[in-house]
């Protein structure tokens, strides 16, 4: 029962520059700390810079419009409480070693044509 040390944290990339996502409709990852934001409830932090009426004062990009949206499609005027806990779903990209091995390929890797080339 002897104490073992903790193995160091990841670190995070904080760069704040966005990355390509590897596939349709996959949340974008996060590219800056979330250190200390809060996120409960009565609180959400993203919200201050993300949210629609913040964006354009912050320079951070929108939530997207799907976000307003209940699952019936109603529009609504703030954030759906669905959608309201951005981890869940969005994550800070850390800089680590792979834990699987990824054989991803993007699809523009594979020689697919854009719409226009043919």
């Amino acid at each position: 029962m002897e104490p073992i040390p903790a193995a160091p944290l990841e670190r995070y990339v904080t760069d704040d520059v966005r990355q390509m996502r590897a596939y349709p409709e996959q949340p974008p990852i996060i590219p800056h700390s979330i250190e200390g934001y809060q996120l409960s409830v009565n609180a959400n932090r993203c919200l201050s810079c993300h949210k629609r009426e913040n964006s354009l004062g912050t320079g951070a990009p929108m939530i997207s419009i799907t976000h307003y949206m209940t699952r019936d499609a109603q529009m609504l005027a703030d954030v759906s409480p669905r959608r309201y806990f951005c981890t869940q779903c969005h994550v800070p990209q850390a800089d680590t070693e792979q834990l699987v091995k990824n054989t991803f390929t993007d699809m523009a890797d594979m020689g697919a044509e854009t719409a226009g080339e043919q």
